[in-house]
């Protein structure tokens, strides 16, 4: 999501990266040269960081699979609200979402989704091969 767009706007015929999570593009001229001005985002950039610590971090709890669990669905929680404050900032930006196109940065967060709801499902054949181990001895 660093370095993915997450929206894509046409100006005057050329496709501009208008929302990552480092910053927005406030405002444009539209004359002879297009500038855009970045307006940084450090609220978006920093809990985009603290979202990947968190999940990163999960990985290493591989001991304590119930609190890996918990600690999943937390995760999915959170990816969802920082999707939700993704497309508040994408509302405030010059001209609105009118004409936008979404970027990749936009479906990252349903990508992640997906590999943690495919993690969780790891957990739980693992704590059945536990169970079923401990049944044999």
């Amino acid at each position: 999501m660093f370095f993915f767009p997450i929206l894509d706007k046409n100006v005057n015929g050329i496709q501009l990266p208008v929302l990552y999570t480092k910053g927005f593009a406030s405002s444009w001229d539209t004359g002879e040269f297009i500038t855009v001005k970045i307006t940084p985002v450090y609220s978006l950039l920093i809990a985009n960081i603290t979202l990947v610590l968190l999940c990163f971090i999960n990985i290493f709890n591989y001991r304590k699979r119930v609190f890996q669990k918990r600690f999943a669905v937390v995760s999915i929680i959170l990816i969802g609200g920082f999707s939700f404050w993704c497309s508040v900032y994408a509302k405030k930006l010059p001209g609105g979402i009118e004409g936008a196109s979404y970027g990749i940065g936009a479906y990252l967060p349903t990508l992640a989704i997906l590999f943690i709801v495919l993690a969780i499902f790891g957990i739980n054949k693992d704590e059945r091969l536990i169970r079923s181990a401990e049944r044999l001895r």
